[in-house]
């Protein structure tokens, strides 16, 4: 499995038996309600809101949930204001990692940004530190019961920068203003995702195992934990088999 997909990959994996779809539902509110109050609630003309949205319904967030959010935004949500952060910093192994952040106070979400990344083996870093590394795609997965080739001649006609093959699925990647257009022109012709989102994905990878992958993984679950988080990007990579043993 390549390193921009692992950490999606694992959460999905996870996320059955997770315990923590109620915090996840109030990261989706969150974004739902700032794409709304940005850029209006007309999902049609909003592509940050409707990619927001059908995350949201793709964990199966209900539908009343997804309304009152976009609402809450188009009213322009008196009284809060989110600003968008983006942190930097170090994960065991050298591995790079971009922390995405939606807070209302700015001084709290760095201290525990950095308390996070310090008690995980990691240190954060300087803003540039290992954005560099990362660029941002759509990445759209499919179960390998799909027909490569027509899945590939089908993205590439839609628009897609590039399909491969990866150890359980076929991943299409695209710009992410083409992200909507290639997924339902896919969808369209019969070809269901079995995951699809717009992501960072890093040039270069870090391998590890052992104490590290634990290690890693951990950092990437506490970052996930906090409240203030929407995302969390990192180029590590780890086996198949070190996954089996760590999971």
């Amino acid at each position: 499995m390549s390193g921009h997909n692992k950490w999606s990959t694992i959460k999905h994996k996870k996320g059955a038996a997770d315990a923590k779809r109620g915090k996840l539902f109030t990261k989706f509110i969150k974004e739902i309600s700032v794409a709304a109050k940005l850029g209006g609630a007309d999902l049609a003309a909003n592509p940050r809101l409707r990619t927001a949205v059908d995350k949201a319904k793709a964990e199966n967030m209900p539908k009343d949930n997804i309304e009152r959010a976009i609402k809450k935004g188009a009213g322009g949500m008196e009284g809060v204001t989110y600003e968008e952060i983006v942190y930097e910093g170090y994960g065991p192994g050298g591995s790079a990692v971009l922390v995405e952040v939606l807070t209302d106070n700015r001084n709290r979400s760095v201290s525990d940004i950095r308390s996070i990344f310090s008690k995980s083996n990691g240190n954060m870093g300087e803003a540039g530190c290992v954005s560099w590394i990362f660029s941002k795609k759509g990445l759209i997965n499919f179960e390998k019961s799909a027909d490569f080739d027509q899945l590939f001649e089908a993205a590439l006609e839609a628009g897609a920068e590039d399909v491969s093959e990866q150890d359980d699925s076929y991943e299409v990647v695209s710009e992410p203003a083409l992200f909507i257009e290639v997924r339902e022109a896919l969808a369209a012709k019969g070809f269901k995702a079995a995951h699809a989102e717009i992501t960072m994905v890093p040039q270069t990878q870090v391998k590890l195992e052992g104490k590290q992958a634990e290690s890693m993984l951990k950092l990437m679950d506490k970052l996930e934990d906090n409240d203030d988080v929407q995302n969390v990007y990192a180029n590590f990579d780890i086996s198949e088999e070190e996954m089996e043993k760590l999971m």
